[in-house]
C-alpha cells in the first residue's frame, strides 16, 4: 500500500493543476493592470507589461459626474469596472454610480459574478432583493448615508421614492461583476414572440409590444 503522504500528493497535484490557472493574477505580485486589448479570461485580463504601467492605470474619474440617462429607466449610470478602470484587474472590486431622476428605477437584474454594497449619498430609495431559496423579497427604504447589500447572483432592484434626484454608489466584490437585466433578457432577445409568450404566460400581443419596446432600449 502506498504511504498516506504519497496518496495525498497524488490527489492534491491534479486538483491544484485545475485550480491554480484560474486563481487571481494579482495574488502573486503587487498588481496586474489589465491589458485591455487582449481577451478577458476566467482569472482576469492578462497583465499589462510593467514597463508600460503608470499612475493613470490606478486612477479614474468615471464616477465624478452623472452618466448618460437611460430611457425608459430615467437614471444616469456610470461604471468603474475593469473595462473602464484597468488597475482593478485581479483585485476583486469595482464600482458604479447611479443618478435616479424623479421616478427613476433600476429594474430587476442580477450580477452573476459579484455581491453589491449600495451607499446612498443623496435622496431616498426603495431597494431590495428576492431570495432564490424562498422567493421572499427583502425590501428597505434607504435614506442619505444608508447601506444595503445584495447577495451575489440574486435578483434585486432600486427606485427613487422621493421628489428630487437621488444618488447612490455601489461597490462590487469583483472587478467585472456582470449584469443581466430581467426585462431586457425576456423581451430584448431573439426568441420568437410565441415562444416568449409560452415561457412567460404573457399574451402574445403584449410580448410583441414589449419586444418592440426593449429592442430600442440601450443598456450598458
Amino acid at each position: 500500500m502506498a504511504p498516506k503522504t504519497a496518496v495525498v500528493h497524488l490527489v492534491l497535484v491534479p486538483l491544484l493543476s485545475l485550480i491554480l490557472p484560474f486563481s487571481s493574477l494579482a495574488l502573486t505580485q503587487d498588481f496586474c493592470v489589465a491589458d485591455l486589448p487582449l481577451s478577458d479570461t476566467p482569472s482576469g485580463y492578462p497583465c499589462k507589461p510593467k514597463a508600460l504601467v503608470d499612475s493613470n492605470d490606478f486612477y479614474s474619474d468615471a464616477l465624478s459626474k452623472p452618466g448618460p440617462v437611460i430611457v425608459p429607466f430615467n437614471i444616469g449610470f456610470s461604471s468603474a469596472t475593469v473595462k473602464q478602470y484597468p488597475g482593478l484587474n485581479g483585485l476583486g472590486l469595482a464600482a458604479t454610480r447611479v443618478d435616479f431622476l424623479p421616478g427613476g428605477v433600476v429594474p430587476l437584474h442580477t450580477h452573476p459574478e459579484a455581491s453589491e454594497l449600495l451607499f446612498v449619498v443623496e435622496g431616498k430609495l426603495s431597494a431590495g432583493f428576492i431570495s432564490a431559496d424562498t422567493n421572499i423579497p427583502y425590501v428597505k427604504t434607504l435614506n442619505k448615508g444608508d447601506l444595503f447589500v445584495f447577495p451575489q447572483g440574486l435578483l434585486h432592484f432600486q427606485y427613487n421614492i422621493g421628489n428630487s434626484t437621488a444618488i447612490a454608489f455601489a461597490a462590487y466584490s469583483s472587478p467585472n461583476p456582470g449584469l443581466q437585466i430581467t426585462d431586457s433578457a425576456l423581451f430584448g432577445n431573439a426568441l420568437p414572440a410565441d415562444v416568449v409568450a409560452k415561457l412567460t404566460f404573457i399574451v402574445r400581443a403584449e410580448v410583441e409590444r414589449l419586444k418592440r419596446f426593449f429592442r430600442i432600449v440601450s443598456v450598458p
